[in-house]
């Protein structure tokens, strides 16, 4: 299936999705092979194909069948982009972000008939998979209201998706954690063992990279006592009881940064956050996300 050049994509859409902190080359690569999954090179929508005129047109609307926030509906008209190039229009689309409720629309597409059909799920893909993830942190968020904790994703993520991922944790209202290995330095206990204690290890990245933020992972308050002697700057406390957590602010008294980490349920979020910890780590933001339920529904004739 041919793909339009990128630069027959609106420039506007381009600089907004730069302007979120999405690689827009990247991000085109990954979209182009989703299409490819549907219509490799040679073939052709056999079903549109048959069923549709050359020349016909139509227009339709990306409705919301539950309640939740979206994202990702830049990166859907971008793929409606890719397939039509100029030929389609995209108008009356939400932000990124927005709250939405069961038949509200989102945005709406009018173009070649083929070509909305051709490219309605991977776009589709793309807009339901980020608003779950944004829909889910969002709920985080709320439960966390008024205690001083933010959620924040984790490396636990699709591979491919990292960087859409984090995307839809920012418009959920989530906080980003280290995008990769090399962007924060983290202590965890396979380190701890290697290196022959915590302090160790926390002074071995110390010295082989400085300057680069460090976190330490810790299993229990003695070990939180040995880093904060150290200087340790952030800690993460591993699947510590809320007492624990609560004693473990008591102790630390402003001098790091702590993220409670392990066994975090949406049902213990507030419990949690009232602990005093700054942040929550929250896996399942990315690794096991339910995908917001969305449609395209062509106006009809």
């Amino acid at each position: 299936m041919p793909v339009v050049e990128l630069g027959q994509v609106p420039a506007g859409l381009l600089t907004e999705l730069t302007d979120a902190g999405l690689d827009v080359e990247a991000l085109w690569r990954h979209l182009t092979l989703a299409l490819l999954e549907d219509v490799p090179p040679g073939t052709e929508d056999t079903t549109s194909a048959a069923t549709i005129t050359d020349d016909a047109r139509a227009a339709g609307a990306f409705v919301a069948r539950e309640s939740g926030v979206v994202s990702g509906l830049g990166v859907a008209a971008l793929v409606f982009h890719a397939v039509m190039g100029d030929t389609v229009d995209v108008t009356d689309r939400l932000p990124d972000g927005s709250r939405v409720s069961a038949g509200d629309v989102v945005m709406r597409v009018s173009g070649p008939a083929r070509g909305l059909l051709t490219a309605e799920r991977t776009a589709l893909n793309f807009a339901s998979h980020l608003s779950g993830v944004s829909t889910a942190t969002a709920r985080w968020v709320e439960a966390l209201e008024g205690t001083g904790a933010k959620v924040l994703d984790t490396r636990k993520t699709l591979p491919g998706w990292r960087d859409l991922q984090k995307y839809a944790v920012r418009t959920g209202g989530g906080v980003n954690h280290r995008f990769g290995l090399h962007d924060m330095a983290m202590v965890k206990d396979n380190h701890v063992v290697a290196a022959g204690g915590v302090v160790p290890a926390l002074e071995a990245v110390r010295r082989a990279y400085p300057g680069l933020p460090v976190e330490v992972e810790v299993q229990d308050l003695d070990e939180l006592r040995q880093v904060l002697e150290a200087g340790a700057e952030r800690i993460l406390l591993d699947n510590m009881s809320t007492a624990d957590m609560a004693e473990a602010v008591r102790v630390t008294d402003g001098r790091a940064v702590l993220e409670a980490s392990g066994g975090l349920t949406i049902d213990r979020a507030r419990e949690v956050g009232e602990t005093g910890v700054d942040f929550l780590s929250v896996g399942a933001l990315t690794h096991s996300v339910t995908v917001f339920d969305l449609g395209l529904d062509l106006d009809e004739e």
